[in-house]
């Protein structure tokens, strides 16, 4: 009868090493998912922009990162919106001309627009120009804007397509704001928001505009679901948008990898806000 063979140490150490090995793998994914969380929560978050409205400092296509501690946290904040801050901590109002992403007063989805009026402001528009605490912000006209055409970008009924249809032309104005803070904004003419007002931003709230003027539902329409936002609550606010981290034009094809890359707007990569 042959003699079983002696344990070794090392089989004895196995099942514990591997034991361990697994327990320190899943230790590390949990480390991950709360690194991850906490970023995504208080320091920056990305976005994508599914519209229009803010033509032509961002475009359908984009993926922006917001930073979240410039307004402040709240809820907002954290992803799922998970009710674990009262109220706003470390509150702040945005400054006039901020890019500013909020959630919609009515349905809760990611909305970007820029800060025109603060809680006391006065807001007008008078034939497409803002009023703002009775003086006109200055709206000088600039080039016209011209936005490369593809499968996530038309061209707007009054935009003006070139011979070849592969850019769209806009009328472009440079807004400048009291604290010499500018920017470009698209005016298509005479539009159904071209006259507002005048009326006082409440305390707490924000009026908000988007640059592409008479493409924007914003604050000076109503707030209802999926169309314009009223007088937003500076608690609704997430983040201030920074820099587009990504932009493709819509032609790429999950299957084919290749077209991720010959997708991208390269230009765009790194744009701040």
């Amino acid at each position: 009868m042959k003699a079983k063979p002696a344990l070794r140490a090392s089989d004895l150490a196995k099942p514990e090493t591997e034991k361990e090995s697994w327990g320190s793998f899943a230790w590390f994914l949990v480390k991950l998912v709360l690194a991850v969380l906490i970023f995504r929560s208080f320091f920056f978050s990305p976005f994508t922009i599914p519209s229009e409205s803010m033509l032509p400092v961002l475009r359908n296509g984009d993926y922006l990162v917001a930073a979240k501690w410039p307004y402040g946290y709240s809820k907002q904040s954290l992803p799922g919106q998970v009710p674990l801050i009262p109220g706003r901590i470390f509150s702040d109002l945005p400054e006039r001309g901020d890019v500013a992403i909020f959630k919609h007063p009515v349905d809760g989805v990611d909305y970007v627009k820029r800060v025109i009026g603060l809680p006391g402001d006065t807001v007008a528009v008078r034939n497409g120009v803002v009023i703002l605490n009775g003086e006109p912000i200055p709206k000088e006209p600039i080039d016209d804007v011209r936005i490369p055409l593809g499968p996530n970008t038309a061209c707007h009924v009054r935009g003006t397509p070139d011979e070849d249809g592969a850019v769209c032309r806009y009328t472009a104005f440079r807004e400048t704001l009291p604290s010499g803070d500018s920017y470009t904004v698209l005016d298509f003419g005479s539009g159904p928001a071209d006259n507002y007002g005048p009326i006082e931003v409440p305390e707490g709230s924000l009026f908000m505009m988007g640059d592409n003027r008479d493409n924007s539902l914003d604050s000076r329409f109503p707030a209802t679901s999926g169309g314009g936002v009223g007088m937003v609550d500076s608690d609704l606010l997430v983040g201030r948008a920074s820099v587009v981290l990504w932009s493709t034009d819509g032609s790429a094809e999950w299957l084919l990898p290749w077209t991720w890359f010959t997708a991208a707007r390269w230009d765009r990569i790194g744009e701040g806000l």
